[in-house]
């Protein structure tokens, strides 16, 4: 098992960590919208990064990668989605449902108590993702409700969830989108705005404050996990199961 600083050093765009810090600067992140929704924009702010949305104790909160709103208050949520998780309990692909419950609670915290409902701004919801989940080869799967009996039929509730598959071999994507997605893939550099990308992350792996960010997340991390599995043999042993023997054949 490599160690953390070397595990820092080879971390690329792939990373929630250093997507995360890259779409932080704010001309990288406003860019990368313009280009995949072809609009100009503005200004960007951001709402916060890596936010936490928690309704009650009951629901199942959720960590959201970046959020940021643009001058005309239009929200966009952006998620970097590395592997195609399926729930081996249930056999499906959890992404569909993962993206109507990021919708609902982002929703849900953009709204105050007592506000009518049609003070909710338009929102995106964009994955993207290094794999192809519906496997028909576009660049970008794009979905809004409409009428099943009369598909011109579109409900005006402005929201909007975007699946960016960098696998994708067709589709209308601009020249800054399609280098993106290259160097998403294969870190690869063939234009200004990939060049960008990459010196930033270059920037960001000299910064002492970052790699120090970065080791402790990873020690938490690490903590959490032996915790879960100390748990885990706990609750194992009180059941006469052997979790040991159990992991090991694993």
């Amino acid at each position: 098992m490599q160690d953390l600083a070397t595990k820092f050093a080879n971390l690329t765009i792939q990373s929630d960590f250093i997507f995360k810090k890259v779409m932080s600067r704010k001309r990288i992140c406003k860019h990368l919208l313009e280009e995949l929704l072809q609009i100009e924009i503005a200004d960007i702010n951001y709402i916060e990064a890596e936010k936490t949305i928690d309704p009650n104790y009951t629901s199942h909160g959720i960590r959201l990668d970046i959020i940021v709103a643009d001058d005309k208050n239009t929200h966009y949520n952006l998620e970097m989605q590395v592997k195609n998780i399926k729930n081996s309990d249930t056999d499906t692909y959890v992404l569909p449902k993962r993206s109507r419950y990021y919708q609902a609670l982002l929703d849900f915290d953009l709204l105050q108590a007592g506000q009518p409902y049609d003070l909710l701004p338009p929102t995106y919801i964009i994955f993207i993702c290094i794999f192809d989940f519906f496997e028909k080869g576009n660049y970008v799967y794009t979905f809004k409700k409409r009428c099943l009996e009369n598909l011109e039929l579109e409900l005006p509730d402005e929201a909007t969830t975007m699946l960016l598959n960098t696998k994708g071999s067709h589709g209308d994507i601009s020249k800054d989108l399609k280098s993106f997605y290259d160097y998403v893939n294969n870190h690869i550099v063939t234009t200004d705005f990939t060049k960008q990308i990459d010196d930033e992350i270059s920037y960001l792996k000299l910064d002492t404050k970052v790699r120090r960010e970065y080791m402790l997340m990873e020690a938490r991390l690490l903590d959490e996990r032996r915790e879960g599995i100390a748990e885990g043999k706990d609750i194992g042993f009180a059941e006469g199961k052997d979790v040991g023997l159990v992991e090991g054949e694993a």
